[in-house]
């Protein structure tokens, strides 16, 4: 494997970090990739495997191929030649983390005490995640998977962002079972999940423990 390059570009007070390594012998393929806060904003790949299944390989040539494209695309982004992609790349991250932000969060306010003597009781708040306010009308359910005949129970956050389900523990079955509790407002959704682990029966007497 041919060594790799790195180097940073300022370009109009912006830094950008173009790098350039051999990812052979499998793929056969030198790969650029130039990021900016640690995110992807444009890759270039070449498949060299013709050149490396060839009498005329050597390990010299290839680095010298790596070396090249690595120049290449840093003059091309200096010359502007990638601000379209650049720019479309950024955009997509941009609305990306908008959607990140736009979603919303479902905390559990009593996460210590919601199983009490057989009965599930659930104390909710629903938020939005870019400015914390409460999202009235969020859809909330939550049931234990595993558990027998267990179906969802249901309610809806009221103008607080608040939501209260309670309903008595369903039979458990065997094995490791979860309370999964869900949220949801317009395409925004949200999951709590909490493993819950059944008992085992104590072995009968004079049974290897």
């Amino acid at each position: 494997m041919s060594s790799g390059f790195n180097t940073d570009v300022q370009l109009d007070g912006q830094t950008f970090h173009v790098q350039t390594e051999d990812r052979g012998p499998d793929p056969y393929v030198i790969d650029t990739a130039v990021y900016q806060n640690g995110r992807v904003l444009y890759r270039r790949s070449t498949d060299y495997a013709h050149f490396a299944q060839s009498s005329e390989f050597d390990s010299e040539d290839l680095r010298e191929r790596v070396e090249e494209q690595h120049r290449c695309v840093i003059e091309d982004l200096r010359d502007g030649l990638l601000d379209a992609e650049i720019a479309a790349a950024t955009a997509e991250t941009a609305a990306q983390e908008a959607a990140r932000a736009a979603g919303i969060e479902l905390q559990l306010l009593n996460p210590r005490s919601w199983l009490c003597s057989g009965t599930v009781s659930l104390d909710l708040i629903i938020r939005r995640r870019g400015d914390r306010q409460p999202e009235e009308g969020a859809h909330v359910e939550a049931f234990i998977e595993g558990a027998s005949g267990d179906v969802p129970h249901i309610a809806a956050a009221d103008g607080r962002g608040r939501a209260t389900i309670e309903f008595p523990l369903p039979a458990l079955g065997k094995g490791d079972l979860t309370l999964i509790i869900q949220a949801r407002a317009g395409a925004s959704r949200d999951e709590i999940r909490f493993a819950m682990r059944t008992k085992s029966k104590a072995p009968a007497s004079g049974a290897p423990s």
